[in-house]
């Protein structure tokens, strides 16, 4: 997500309409003429094909180097809303703007309410809630890299739009104005403390609560974005949550790290996501059996899908969802490097994978698959 300075001279904004809705093919279509977009940003929508009154919103950011569509495709995000009967709004970056295609998440002048790239997004939203019937009430944000630094911009700038948001991969809002600073956040270092965190975020906006979720996914092998920011933005929002400094719980899921923190009516409010042995990523379970997305650079196969578990935080998706997503997704098909369960499980798989074979084969081959299953998981030579 390397960052670039910015072009100052933006380009005026087209005229055109909401084109028609798109075919189930999960392609997408461009919006224009939402407002006066003073971030000049590109806007792409998917709508599912049945919208029922009221339709939620997500608002998917993508990271640099990538494209609306690019980040449609290989996040999921159009997938699970077609199935679910979602509309996602996918906005664009120019390399006018950023020759890297990153989202000005650094800029001063794209970070505040009511300005640049953060007011762009803004009148995109708008825009739909008016032309498509979007509960205003259920609108949700989400990114990765520079894309989840921009989520978490417009959660704070904007926090009375949104009902949760979730960062992949990000950084806290408002810690850096110049490039400079961009790379040295990027890599962890000189962080402002916990208390300026928290004023930062107060400072965005006028708005005393009631504030979105945050849901921050991070690879502990990230070598872009250090793992250290994802440990500040949850520091950032438990000030404005008036959470304690500690989890109020902690769990492994899929052998993947995750903590909860509850407010004072017991709500979900913050949570993080260290996902093991990961980069710099989204977050996939592409080897499911029902995969949501598709692997690719920066969509990273984990065994965990963030699209659908994030989804279901949101209320968009069930348990049942996640289960599908995630089902035979727990491992690097080819590669012993099985983060998400023991030794054990992984020989048990390998002999349920020759079950068949074994059903009709006689004793000694029955055994020579049990053994190679043992082989399998490194508990015999």
């Amino acid at each position: 997500m390397a960052p670039t300075s910015t072009v100052q001279a933006r380009s005026a904004a087209k005229e055109t309409v909401l084109l028609e809705k798109p075919p189930q093919n999960h392609r997408l279509v461009e919006i224009a003429g939402f407002g006066s977009n003073p971030g000049s940003l590109k806007a792409w929508l998917y709508l599912p094909s049945i919208m029922a009154p009221g339709t939620p919103l997500v608002v998917a950011l993508h990271g640099c180097t990538q494209t609306a569509a690019g980040y449609a495709a290989g996040s999921g995000w159009s997938q699970l809303a077609e199935r679910r009967g979602f509309a996602v709004l996918y906005p664009e970056q120019q390399r006018s703007n950023n020759g890297n295609l990153c989202f000005n998440w650094f800029e001063r002048g794209d970070i505040r309410r009511d300005a640049g790239e953060a007011l762009s997004i803004r009148q995109m939203i708008g825009h739909l809630v008016q032309s498509q019937g979007i509960d205003p009430r259920r609108t949700f944000v989400t990114g990765l890299s520079a894309g989840g630094a921009m989520a978490n911009v417009m959660l704070s700038t904007y926090p009375e739009i949104f009902a949760g948001g979730a960062i992949i991969s990000g950084l806290p809002y408002g810690v850096a104005g110049t490039v400079a600073e961009a790379f040295e956040r990027m890599q962890g270092r000189n962080p402002p403390t916990v208390s300026r965190l928290q004023s930062i975020l107060e400072s965005a906006s006028s708005h005393r609560g009631p504030w979105p979720s945050v849901s921050i996914w991070h690879g502990t092998h990230d070598q872009t974005v250090r793992p250290r920011n994802a440990d500040q933005i949850a520091k950032q929002w438990s000030g404005v949550h008036a959470l304690a400094t500690e989890a109020t719980r902690s769990e492994l899921v899929h052998g993947h790290n995750r903590k909860v923190w509850l407010d004072a009516e017991g709500r979900q409010v913050v949570e993080t996501y260290f996902v093991k042995g990961m980069g710099h990523g989204v977050p996939l379970a592409t080897n499911s059996d029902v995969p949501i997305g598709r692997a690719g650079p920066h969509m990273l196969e984990a065994g965990i899908s963030s699209t659908v578990r994030i989804a279901r935080s949101w209320g968009l998706a069930t348990a049942a969802d996640v289960e599908e997503a995630e089902s035979a997704g727990n491992h690097v098909r080819g590669q012993e490097t099985d983060v998400a369960s023991s030794p054990i499980e992984r020989a048990l798989r390998f002999a349920r994978s020759r079950s068949n074979a074994a059903d009709t084969a006689s004793d000694g081959k029955i055994a020579k698959v049990i053994n190679d299953a043992l082989r399998a998981a490194g508990l015999m030579r």
